[in-house]
């Protein structure tokens, strides 16, 4: 069976966002699953030496426009959230906590995190967030809340980070084919291509 399809994102990316609605039918296309994994960029960035788009002077105007143009393009909701970036450890440990438990029920709550943010506008940084927004689709608030103050929760997020950063995973979306690396949402056309043809 072929490998999944890697999908490496930031909660805080909105190119992320942008990326996660397409990613599964993509990999679906072509018979492949979609290996969903959440990293911090703040982490990465620590290597990289980058900064959030929209904090840089110029390139942040142009980014701000390009992504609502790219939401538009797609007919996807989309506004900047009342806080942003934002801090998405807590959303991140609670992805990794339920992926164990349930991988699909991990991608829906993704999903509904992605769009909280970015449809919804709403600041999901804190882990009080992070568990409402869990119990709207079905899961244990408390269990949750109490995940995210585990200890053992907490490493494993470092844990992935680390070995994120040194799979040479630096920016969000990025997306892994076969060992193939792809940066940003506007890759999935060649990531698409890849998969028709085997690579060029």
């Amino acid at each position: 069976m072929a490998e999944p399809i890697a999908f490496y994102f930031d909660f805080s990316s909105p190119y992320g966002y942008l990326a996660a609605q397409r990613i599964d039918e993509l990999g679906t296309r072509h018979g492949r699953a979609v290996a969903w994994k959440p990293f911090l960029l703040g982490a990465v960035f620590k290597t990289t030496g980058q900064q959030p788009l929209l904090g840089i002077p110029l390139k942040g105007d142009y980014g701000r426009r390009d992504m609502e143009r790219s939401a538009r393009l797609l007919g996807v909701p989309f506004t900047i959230p009342s806080v942003f970036p934002f801090m998405s450890v807590a959303a991140c440990r609670a992805f990794y906590w339920l992926s164990d438990r349930n991988a699909e029920k991990a991608k829906v709550l993704a999903k509904t995190l992605y769009a909280a943010a970015f449809a919804g506008g709403r600041d999901i940084s804190s882990a009080r967030a992070v568990v409402e927004i869990a119990e709207s689709v079905g899961i244990d608030g408390t269990e949750l809340a109490e995940a995210l103050r585990d200890p053992a929760v907490k490493d494993r997020l470092r844990s992935e980070v680390d070995s994120i950063t040194a799979a040479g995973v630096f920016g969000s979306p990025f997306i892994v084919v076969d060992g193939e690396p792809f940066w940003g949402h506007d890759r999935l056309e060649q990531v698409e291509k890849w998969l028709e043809t085997g690579g060029w």
